[in-house]
C-alpha cells in the first residue's frame, strides 16, 4: 500500500495511532447544513452517532468522534476549514494520528459524476474537479487514499455547478440521498470489519444493479 506524503507523519503524531481516519466532506455552518456538498460530512455523523458518540470541536480545526468498531480505533472528523481548505485540517488530524499509509485514510464526499443516491468505492484516482479532494491531496502530498463517492448527479444545463452543490434538494432527491447516506455510513463499518477489496466489491456491484423500474 502507498504511504502517504512524508513519511515523518508518525513521528509527528501526538495522541494514540488510529487504524482509520474517516473524513467527511462539507462546508461548517447552519447555512450548509442538508446542501449537497455536504453529504460526506452527514454520513460521517451518522457512523459516530451509530455508536452513540458525537461528534466535538478539536484542535485540529475540525470536528471529530472516536470509537471502536471491533477492535479497532477509528477517528471520524468533519473539517471546519471549509470545502476549499479541507487539506489543511487533514493534516493536522493525520499527524495526530499517526496516518502514514493509503488504506487508513477515507474520504468521503459528494460526486457529481455519480447518479443521485449511488455509492462508490474506490483507491486513488483522479480529483474529478472536487476542490475538497484537491485541497486534501495538496496538503498530504499524496491521492493515494480510499475514497467513498456519495452520487449527487449532474446540474441542469441552466445551473452552474457551483450553485448546485451548495443548494438543498428537493423532497424526492433528499430521500435518495439520506438512503445513500445510510448506506456509506454502514459502508464505513463494512470496510473496518471486512477491508477494503470486500467493501468495493459489496458497494460498486450494489451500485451497478439496475432498479426495478428499469432506472439507471
Amino acid at each position: 500500500m502507498a504511504r502517504l506524503g512524508r513519511s515523518d507523519a508518525a513521528e509527528a503524531r501526538r495522541g494514540t495511532p488510529s487504524d482509520l481516519l474517516v473524513i467527511g466532506l462539507g462546508n461548517p455552518g447552519d447555512n450548509f447544513d442538508g446542501t449537497r456538498h455536504n453529504v460526506g460530512a452527514e454520513a460521517v455523523a451518522r457512523v459516530a452517532a451509530r455508536y452513540g458518540s458525537q461528534l466535538r470541536k478539536s484542535k485540529e480545526r475540525a470536528l471529530t468522534a472516536e470509537i471502536l468498531i471491533g477492535h479497532k480505533r477509528v477517528v471520524l472528523a468533519f473539517p471546519q476549514t471549509f470545502m476549499n481548505n479541507s487539506g489543511e485540517s487533514v493534516s493536522m488530524l493525520r499527524k495526530r494520528y499517526g496516518i502514514v499509509e493509503g488504506n487508513q485514510l477515507l474520504i468521503v464526499h459528494d460526486e457529481l459524476d455519480l447518479p443521485v443516491g449511488r455509492l462508490k468505492l474506490k483507491q486513488g484516482g483522479g480529483l474529478a474537479g472536487h476542490n475538497g479532494l484537491r485541497s486534501v491531496t495538496q496538503h498530504i502530498g499524496s491521492g493515494h487514499f480510499m475514497r467513498l463517492r456519495i452520487g449527487i448527479g449532474k446540474p441542469p444545463p441552466s445551473q452552474i455547478p457551483r450553485d448546485f452543490v451548495l443548494k438543498r434538494p428537493g423532497k424526492t432527491e433528499r430521500t435518495l440521498l439520506d438512503t445513500a447516506i445510510s448506506n456509506a455510513s454502514e459502508a464505513i463499518e463494512f470496510l473496518v470489519r471486512d477491508g477494503f477489496d470486500a467493501t468495493m466489491n459489496a458497494v460498486n456491484r450494489r451500485v451497478e444493479e439496475p432498479s426495478s423500474d428499469g432506472g439507471v
